[in-house]
């Protein structure tokens, strides 16, 4: 088969509104609803009140109901007696007022002068006509009307539904979005993949949007890539549904054949639109119905769940769709994009120094923890360059605001404890949770210097004086009074293939031809230890067969290691243990925050080290294997340069 092109670089505006043209064609049927399962459900015609509420003259209070001109003239020094039963007649709240009444007096404000004759009643001052009655109709009139058409069902609609004598109600029905999972690779959940293949997660992440979204998903087995059997499903799925979505196969590769059997079955408008992530997006029909090939890595996924699906299916609800709050926030650093597509950027986002600093998040399309810890986001137009550090714009949120500004925003070298510290402070009594980004110990010092962060992590070892962090406070920030916060002592060595089959055992090991290392990026204090160590012993970096290839975080060194891509990396016995590899020890060195005095005086950062002190914080930690945190929230102050 002739390998796909992308047919179009279709821009985003263009694409939403031809989707939207089409598919606003195939309008929403009614369907008639029991009035109690019709929560959130959207009303296709005016409802009218049957009844009205209340229907007949209810006591506002419990009390007695009396015929107000017979209070007339009660005082304290000249009370009015009534008896129970002729003047006077005890109700409840919601009661009916009896015939012949037309007040209610509160039971607080009726006395008994007589103990022996309890029907005898005293009251001291009058009653005005109609006090405490509701009157037929004060809430609800019967034939009015109480929800116009389109109108999304709340709760308190639903009770005043009911109030009016509405039993049942006439809805939209629910868009039903088929969704199709396509791929050889795809195994289903429950098991654990075996190399070469992959979970099939999207299509559980379609459907818990497509229901957030007031949609009915229809979720179809895995397809695998055979085009014969894919254009049967595609067929099937096609004709149950109003919109399908079809995960995967959206591509320009081997095994992408959805281009062709849209083409057979009905029509591609669009493939491949101006965005990123999210380009190879495939927007077409079968007949009446709007199908949308979608790409299978899961960030471009979402994206295009987000700007496709959702506003189609509030449309066909006759609802705008909900858009998260925008605030003005400040780029920590250079962000380039290309100006061929309309580039959307996953955020982390914290207040400090009362503004909103935003954090690009990986940007990968297959990242998708960039989703999980994103704050935020933000859009890159197609005629923009990028965001320069330290530049204004504007960003949705998708964190309430309140929940961003109690935020501690630590950003630096990455190690598992934080992860740990950041549950904890969750768990506990606080209103603060901590934020983490791995940039390296040196992306963390300099966002320490343009006021971004709260705090810092560092593990950074000078290479002249063999001391660790301060040196490094003291050359780029000699003006700031910093402090120091001790969080754990880690041990460091070399990771290595369970069963060491390159008998790898020191740094110099890794000048061997047959040995294929893997390092951390540029400025992580975890290559500068490697670099200082390496000079000590007389080895280039020129020797070591993998020395250019980074990653950005100890786990991602072990899980390269355990994939078997890389024979050795650097990293922490924690990481190692977790991925199941082995580790060769070479020393232990200090994690370290580094903080202003503003926020070492702050409340969040009292939080913060509470957690760090608590003993069952250091147990957590310590149960990971290779650390020590014996003086686990030790705070010392950076000396003057």
């Amino acid at each position: 088969m002739e390998r796909n092109v992308y047919l179009s670089n279709t821009p985003l505006q263009k694409a939403q509104n031809l989707i939207l043209e089409h598919a606003l064609h195939h309008a929403m049927e009614k369907e008639d609803l029991a009035t109690t399962e019709a929560l959130d459900r959207v009303t296709a015609e005016p409802v009218f009140a049957a009844i009205s509420s209340p229907h007949y003259p209810a006591a506002a209070m419990d009390g007695i109901a009396v015929e107000a001109s017979r209070t007339f003239g009660a005082t304290l020094t000249s009370p009015r007696q009534l008896l129970l039963g002729e003047d006077a007649f005890l109700v409840d709240t919601g009661g009916i007022v009896p015939r012949g009444c037309d007040a209610v007096i509160m039971i607080e404000e009726v006395y008994y002068p007589d103990p022996e004759n309890v029907n005898l009643l005293e009251i001291r001052s009058p009653a005005t006509p109609w006090q405490h009655v509701r009157s037929i109709g004060e809430d609800i009139v019967a034939t009015e009307m109480l929800l116009p058409s389109f109108h999304k069902i709340r709760p308190f609609d639903l009770a005043a539904l009911l109030n009016g004598g509405v039993y049942r109600v006439n809805v939209l029905k629910k868009p039903v979005v088929a969704i199709l999972p396509t791929g050889s690779e795809l195994v289903p959940t429950g098991k654990i993949p075996a190399p070469g293949k992959i979970t099939e997660s999207n299509s559980y992440m379609f459907e818990s949007a497509v229901r957030a979204w007031g949609g009915e998903p229809l979720r179809f087995p895995i397809v695998q890539d055979d085009p014969t059997a894919l254009q049967a499903a595609v067929q099937e799925a096609a004709d149950r549904c109003d919109l399908l979505l079809i995960s995967a196969g959206s591509s320009a590769g081997r095994r992408d054949h959805t281009v062709e059997i849209l083409s057979q079955l009905g029509e591609v408008q669009v493939h491949g639109v101006a965005m990123k992530p999210g380009k190879p997006v495939i927007l077409g029909k079968i007949d009446s119905i709007p199908v949308i090939g979608v790409p299978g890595y899961p960030v471009a996924a979402y994206m295009v769940l987000e700007l496709f699906v959702k506003p189609l299916l509030y449309r066909w609800q006759k609802q705008a769709p909900p858009g998260h709050p925008r605030e003005e926030v400040y780029s920590s650093r250079r962000v380039l994009s290309s100006l061929k597509d309309e580039e959307f950027i996953r955020l982390k986002i914290g207040k400090v120094d009362d503004r909103l600093v935003a954090t690009p998040l990986p940007r990968g399309s297959g990242v998708s923890m960039s989703l999980v810890r994103a704050d935020g986001s933000t859009a890159i137009s197609q005629d923009k360059e990028g965001l320069e550090t330290g530049e204004r714009f504007l960003a949705d949120l998708w964190r309430p605001r309140q929940e961003i500004e109690n935020t501690v925003v630590c950003l630096g070298s990455h190690d598992l404890s934080l992860d740990i510290l950041s549950d904890f402070l969750r768990r506990a009594e606080s209103r603060y949770s901590l934020s983490s980004a791995h940039v390296g110990s040196m992306g963390g010092i300099m966002a320490l210097k343009r006021k971004e962060v709260h705090l810092a992590g560092i593990h950074l070892l000078d290479l002249e004086s063999g001391q660790y962090n301060i040196p490094y406070l003291q050359r780029y920030l000699p003006e700031r009074e910093l402090f120091l916060v001790h969080l754990a002592k880690r041990e460091l060595g070399l990771i290595v293939a369970p069963g060491n089959p390159k008998q790898i055992y020191s740094l110099e090991d890794l000048g061997r031809e047959t040995v294929v290392f893997i390092n951390r990026q540029k400025g992580a204090g975890t290559r500068l230890f490697l670099d200082y160590e390496l000079k000590k012993i007389g080895l280039g970096a020129a020797a070591i067969q993998g020395y250019n290839r980074e990653e950005y975080n100890h786990l991602a060194v072990a899980a390269a290691v355990r994939a078997g891509s890389a024979d050795a990396g650097l990293g922490i016995r924690a990481a190692a243990q977790a991925l199941e590899v082995e580790f060769i020890p070479l020393t232990w060195e200090p994690y370290e925050l580094a903080a202003t005095r503003e926020f070492i005086n702050s409340e969040p950062f009292q939080a913060v080290q509470a957690i760090i002190s608590s003993p069952a914080f250091r147990e957590a930690v310590e149960r990971m294997g290779g650390y020590d945190l014996a003086e686990s929230g030790r705070i010392q102050g950076v000396p003057a340069p």
